[in-house]
């Protein structure tokens, strides 16, 4: 077994690889390339959004692969302004047919808010609209499983107590330095899988003395690191990537994070961002 083919068991059942390829900053004339090429390594999870705009690309490396559709988890994302049951009948239809698939593997609601208000105001409504959008796909087959991103607890206990079903997934920002455990804690009570999106911290932790230190210790780079952190903590773990040779090294995970080394990763806090603070998710918020 490995990284590659370990999976999770959601709580409907169906088997998630722990280890995907995310494809957010991979251009839609890119994603062709970048996923027949993550395929042909081993991936078998590949995540994409609307609101990447890669869609097409990303189902043309599907298909480019080779691979039987079965055998491969594909999530995509319902854009985050989308908080109205009609409009998200229409984009998750509209997704299917970028993607030129039957059904996904995942769909998840973005965020809790509108980029432009995110973790501002109260969205109760309009997510719960969006999500029996979702409960109906997922009824009729359209979709596997479905999930949020980016949702903090309220925001979940609001689907929980007012949806037929539960969100089986919550995809976040998770990194060694940033890693909100009692959002953990709460999240494995309901039997919600976490997915951790940008577990390198969009880049800029790769140059962290301490992160490097230990990763010396263990022979390793920076990002096997960080991503073998995050798949320790039981999370699937999407580092984004178009370049092959970088798919491969971060696929090569044959060691163990010692349980002292895990906690000093865990306290952490490195949450600087650089530029990057211009993206809702990097804000700090």
């Amino acid at each position: 077994m490995s990284a590659l083919t370990d999976t999770y068991s959601l709580l409907n059942e169906v088997q998630i690889p722990k280890l995907g390829l995310g494809t957010w900053f991979i251009d839609d004339a890119a994603a062709p390339a970048a996923v027949s090429a993550a395929i042909g390594l081993g991936y078998r999870n590949i995540d994409t959004a609307q609101a990447y705009g890669n869609e097409r690309g990303v189902g043309e490396g599907l298909r480019r692969s080779g691979v039987a559709r079965e055998e491969l988890f594909v999530s995509t994302k319902l854009a985050a302004e989308i908080k109205d049951y009609d409009q998200a009948v229409a984009a998750i239809d509209e997704s299917l047919e970028k993607l030129g698939l039957d059904y996904v593997d995942l769909f998840l609601i973005h965020a809790p808010q509108p980029w432009d208000q995110f973790r501002d105001g109260d969205n109760a409504e309009g997510n719960l609209a969006a999500w029996n959008a979702l409960e109906v796909a997922y009824r009729s087959g359209k979709i596997r499983s479905i999930g949020v991103s980016n949702f903090l607890e309220k925001d979940i206990e609001n689907l929980i107590g007012k949806a037929e079903i539960a969100p089986q997934v919550n995809q976040i920002l998770l990194h060694a330095g940033n890693t909100p455990t009692e959002l953990l804690d709460y999240c494995k009570q309901q039997d919600i899988l976490i997915q951790a999106y940008s577990p390198m911290g969009h880049g800029e932790i790769l140059g962290n003395a301490e992160i490097t230190e230990m990763a010396h210790k263990y022979g390793v780079s920076v990002p096997q690191l960080c991503i073998k952190y995050t798949l320790q903590l039981g999370t699937v773990s999407l580092p984004k990537t178009a370049n092959p040779e970088h798919m491969k090294a971060n696929s090569e995970l044959d060691f163990e994070i010692s349980d002292h080394d895990m906690q000093s990763l865990q306290n952490l806090n490195v949450r600087d961002y650089g530029k990057s603070i211009a993206f809702p998710v990097y804000s700090g918020k």
